[in-house]
């Protein structure tokens, strides 16, 4: 049977992986969460891997620049830095999450984003797809600047800060971008623990009159926000009873694209 013939030559292919290689940018990953440095046993510990190993592999990235070390710290070098400065930051993780984005925008037929969260209230849409309506949202959506209280993935933002921190970040009195923007930083916060406590965000007229969003989370496998996904329609279409499916698929949708972009591969030290 070709299936049969296709299996055993599937089990008799060479592993061409270099499981050094893979060690090394675990330890480059861990290094990254650790700004401050640490030291070569606590990284051992922190990856799953022995001590010597750890070492050898610190040794050699050191001799390369991509791992400083001071005292018995190390720390991310000076090559992972100017590296960092040529490349794309969002090259990788569009390729990963643009088929989830169109297989949503076909299933649900509006028009779908994906934006990258990093820092405390960064975010950038960076990928979008559309469904096949007549009367739909264009795109246009990437790259474009969203107000933190006037959009659903903002809010999804606010919504993980503690309220001292938004009192901090946020005026008493917030710009209006239509009639419906929640302009009053009270009410927004009173929002934005509904936003916690149902698990997505919702934008409805308040950036745009006639424009509807909801935003769910994608979150890494220690639960911190790392993106987020959207759906965004016309308002009355988007409200009239389908909002509580869309939630759904979308968090089905976030479940696996968070799985595609943190998974790793799982190496014996």
């Amino acid at each position: 049977m070709p299936d049969d013939a296709g299996a055993e030559e599937a089990a008799e292919a060479p592993d061409l992986t270099n499981k050094s290689v893979i060690k090394a940018t675990m330890l480059l990953s861990e290094l990254g969460r650790h700004p401050k440095g640490i030291t070569v046993t606590e990284l051992a510990q922190e990856v799953g891997m022995t001590r010597p190993t750890a070492f050898r592999l610190l040794l050699s990235l050191e001799q390369t620049g991509f791992v400083e070390r001071v005292d018995n710290k190390y720390t991310l070098g000076w090559e992972i830095a100017r590296l960092g400065r040529l490349a794309d930051p969002h090259r990788g993780i569009i390729s990963r999450v643009q088929a989830t984005l169109d297989a949503l925008a076909e299933q649900l037929n509006e028009t779908m984003g994906y934006a990258v969260v990093h820092g405390e209230t960064d975010f950038d849409v960076i990928a979008e797809a559309s469904g096949s309506r007549l009367l739909s949202v264009s795109q246009g959506y990437v790259g474009q600047r969203y107000p933190l209280h006037a959009s659903a993935t903002g809010k999804l933002v606010l919504a993980e800060l503690p309220e001292e921190r938004i009192e901090e970040l946020l005026p008493e009195v917030l710009p209006a971008m239509t009639r419906y923007t929640l302009t009053d930083r009270a009410e927004l916060m009173r929002a934005l623990r509904e936003v916690t406590l149902q698990g997505y965000a919702t934008m409805d007229n308040e950036l745009e009159e006639g424009l509807f969003a909801v935003a769910v989370p994608v979150r890494d496998s220690e639960g911190r926000l790392i993106g987020a996904l959207t759906a965004n329609g016309p308002d009355q279409r988007m409200k009239s009873g389908r909002l509580p499916h869309i939630v759904e698929r979308l968090r089905q949708a976030a479940h696996d694209v968070a799985k595609n972009l943190t998974q790793g591969v799982p190496v014996s030290a």
